[in-house]
């Protein structure tokens, strides 16, 4: 599939979406027979935003088949892994925690274990599942994630093991039931999968090329969720600014932004994740025009060394990254960036990771996700020498989360005394409630739980590095 898809090349025909409607119903009629009161449907996502809102959409067809949802592994009639590939430690967790299920599965044989999502889009994973975890039901892989209920109902009907992980550049499928997890915030998938093979990233591989959504079923969608009272609005994708290149849809994500922004209501707009060569100006004075679109941008950096950079076929420099930072500064003085990077991709010298260092230095990060490089299987990195030991890369990430700190520290220190409006999402564990502003940074704050979904003032008194303490107004 080129870059450029046919819409109707990557949409789920609607006979195809009808006939897993009736599946859906053949399910729930096999479910009401066996069990008197509704099976418990127990669902653990691993992994990125991406991977939540598919989680949502597996607990909604789940619910259509009479299934209830449960927060309890223990008594679970049904334990859907939602898996996430990106690194080794969350692959590592999903085997851990599929072989803790096999004393469940001996003490209650009727229960259903099923796997999905980028993991099972790998070959070698499905291989050893089916090697080291026979007693796993159901495996598919993400472009069938809308065959749920058939693949479902064949296993209840006959006890059929199904594995189903098909290679294809990627599907749409739309009109599936969601189950929110929130009452105020959403996601809304805009795009699916990737045409950047960065280097090391395993995701083209297990989530096809580049398909954009309708934009009029994102905007139906966007009012929908805003009329039932959501007041944030996140928009997802692997990269959401090159969003909307096929010609039928005559809108980019700058001019979609837009059309959310004008739709009425109290709400907020948030996105991810963006990619420095396709984040263009005009994107960022869209962000600084619309009023209800965060002042938040999370703009991966990866590496501060441009050889670096060319080996993980990112395709921007750093001077053009920071070029895109101070224009984004210039335009929305109160801008929060966060990021991502690597440390330790293979062959990196320890000069070239001080080019990070600096790099962070200037930029002046909200905050950072940082990761030591995890080889993934089927990568261009993966086949890279690594001479660099772990524990000299743990010591290099140590360095970095060093720096981020004091400017953190810093930033936090400058707030005290100022007023933000948050969104009020949670109680903390020490019993504060938890907001966050605009540029994604959490106040804590006592108040009572009422103010749970809503929009308030908070004035910070107090910086604690990472998240700050306030009062309510």
């Amino acid at each position: 599939m080129s870059a450029v898809s046919d819409i109707k090349s990557v949409a789920v025909p609607a006979q195809e979406m009808q006939k897993q409607k009736e599946y859906t119903q053949l399910v729930r009629a096999i479910v009401e027979q066996r069990f008197t009161d509704a099976p418990k449907a127990f669902v653990h996502t691993y992994g990125c935003q991406g991977n939540v809102s598919d989680g949502e959409r597996l607990k909604g067809m789940l619910e259509e088949m009479g299934y209830l949802m449960t927060d309890e592994l223990e008594g679970a009639d049904l334990v859907l892994y939602n898996t996430c590939a990106i690194r080794e430690h969350a692959e590592d967790r999903v085997f851990g925690n599929v072989g803790a299920l096999k004393a469940m599965k001996n003490a209650n044989r009727e229960m259903k274990i099923l796997l999905c999502g980028c993991m099972m889009q790998q070959e070698w994973v499905v291989e050893k599942i089916k090697k080291s975890y026979p007693f796993v039901d159901i495996v598919f892989g993400t472009h069938v994630i809308h065959r749920l209920p058939e693949f479902l109902y064949y296993n209840l009907r006959g006890g059929k093991k199904i594995r189903e992980y098909p290679e294809c550049d990627g599907v749409i499928a739309e009109e599936l039931p969601v189950h929110r997890d929130s009452d105020f915030k959403a996601w809304i998938p805009i795009m699916y999968g990737c045409n950047n093979f960065c280097a090391y990233c395993i995701v083209p591989y297990v989530r096809g090329r580049e398909r954009s959504r309708d934009p009029k079923v994102i905007i139906d969608e966007a009012k929908q969720l805003i009329s039932q009272g959501y007041k944030e609005i996140t928009l997802l994708g692997q990269n959401v600014n090159s969003y909307g290149k096929h010609p039928d849809y005559g809108m980019n994500f700058a001019a979609l932004l837009r059309e959310l922004n004008s739709i009425e209501g109290d709400f907020i707009i948030r996105f991810m994740t963006s990619h420095p060569k396709d984040c263009t100006f005009e994107l960022l004075d869209t962000m600084a025009e619309c009023k209800k679109v965060a002042k938040h941008l999370h703009l991966p950096f990866q590496s501060g060394s441009n050889r670096v950079l060319g080996e993980m076929n990112r395709r921007y420099t750093r001077e053009k990254y920071l070029e895109l930072l101070n224009y984004a500064y210039k335009v929305m003085p109160e801008l929060s960036v966060t990021s991502d990077v690597i440390v330790g991709f293979p062959g990196e010298t320890y000069e070239e990771f001080k080019e990070t260092v600096t790099l962070v230095e200037e930029a002046k990060f909200t905050s950072m996700y940082t990761f030591i490089f995890s080889s993934r299987e089927g990568t261009k990195a993966s086949k890279m020498p690594d001479p660099v030991s772990r524990e000299e890369k743990g010591r290099w990430f140590r360095e970095l989360l060093d720096a981020q700190e004091k400017i953190a520290a810093k930033r936090t220190a400058s707030m005290v005394g100022k007023t933000y409006r948050v969104l009020c999402e949670s109680v903390s564990k020490n019993g504060f409630i938890e907001g966050r502003t605009e540029g994604n940074i959490i106040i804590e704050f006592p108040a009572d739980k009422s103010v749970i979904g809503s929009f308030r003032e908070v004035t910070v008194t107090e910086s604690l590095t990472w998240i700050l303490r306030g009062e309510l107004n």
